[in-house]
């Protein structure tokens, strides 16, 4: 094989290696998130359950230093918040997925016309977690460059 052969397939190979995704966390680079959850978990929550899955493996794809994620929670969605006060698995999650820097954004509007009251009836909900407007803080995020996703 001449030089200049190899030199040719040697190019090619790198452009091609390049060209090529890596890791995961290279292939989909930083990425800020709006999930939007405002049904009801369903039986046994499997309908929350699998929306928080949902989250957790768009993190585990793009790494948790390279995506922001906030989860907005109005309707029935913050009933997710709600069944988490007595499901320690649910708990669970939700605790985990707030380690790795997810935000659990709460709908003042729902709150206040169905009176519920977040320090007694929701799972860790705090004033800076509440937002006047579900559906307003969804379109404000959007507008903020975040990817809506609907589970």
């Amino acid at each position: 094989m001449t030089a200049m052969i190899r030199s040719a397939l040697l190019a090619s190979a790198i452009a091609t290696s390049m060209t090529m995704p890596g890791a995961a966390q290279d292939r989909y680079g930083e990425q800020k998130v709006v999930y939007h959850i405002n049904y009801d978990g369903g039986e046994g929550g499997k309908k929350h359950r699998g929306a928080l899955t949902n989250v957790q493996n768009h993190i585990n794809a793009v790494g948790k230093d390279n995506i922001d994620v906030k989860v907005v929670l109005h309707g029935d969605g913050v009933y997710l918040l709600r069944d988490a006060v007595s499901d320690q698995k649910l708990q669970s999650t939700v605790t985990s997925l707030k380690t790795q820097n997810v935000q659990f954004v709460v709908c003042n509007n729902t709150l206040t016309g169905r009176k519920i009251n977040p320090d007694n009836d929701l799972f860790e909900v705090f004033d800076d977690d509440i937002v006047p407007s579900g559906v307003a803080e969804l379109s404000y995020l959007q507008l903020q460059g975040y990817t809506y996703v609907k589970p």
